[in-house]
């Protein structure tokens, strides 16, 4: 938005370290665990269970160090768009509304910053190898492929739906 004919700053959000960081060390917890499931191997299950936990937790632990290794802001927010590190750069003309999305498994729950977009086949055309192989899943959970954890943004979803209002006032937010 401009105020006054002076363009906001961009608003930075900065990786959360210390949420990443911890989620490293239960990837790599479960690394562990799975490595002893299969040196044990007293059971099938656990074998099974050791076979499919090692991979899977091994590259979570190789994606979070890439993350904590990168020098870039986690989002950014500026009079143009909308700039997040695993999604890719979107402009306001594109986004027809945001929300807070939050998913529930047993007792714990993950809530999300889902950009609602006008044109999501678009989107992703362009998006990121991640973002494409993940959106089917994210279908079936009832989400658009623009979706933001906020688990590793250092403030609460509130907080940037407010900025995300400053930079463009005219932004729709669906609750």
């Amino acid at each position: 938005m401009i105020n006054n004919g002076v363009p906001l700053p961009p608003t930075v959000y900065p990786l959360a370290k210390g949420r990443v960081w911890a989620m490293l060390a239960g990837s790599l917890v479960f690394v562990g665990l799975g490595v002893g499931f299969l040196i044990a191997h007293s059971t099938v299950k656990m074998t099974a269970a050791g076979a499919v936990a090692v991979p899977f937790f091994g590259l979570c632990s190789v994606i979070i160090v890439q993350r904590l290794r990168r020098d870039r802001p986690e989002l950014m927010l500026d009079d143009t768009g909308v700039d997040h590190e695993r999604l890719g750069r979107f402009r306001w003309d594109e986004i027809a509304a945001v929300r807070i999305r939050e998913q529930r498994v047993r007792n714990a729950s993950q809530r999300f910053i889902e950009l609602v977009l006008h044109d999501p086949d678009a989107y992703l055309a362009r998006a990121p190898k991640l973002v494409r192989s993940t959106a089917s899943m994210n279908a079936r959970l009832g989400f658009g492929p623009a979706v933001m954890a906020t688990n590793t943004l250092p403030v609460p979803p509130e907080t940037i739906l407010d900025a995300m209002r400053r930079h463009c006032p005219g932004l729709a937010v669906q609750h």
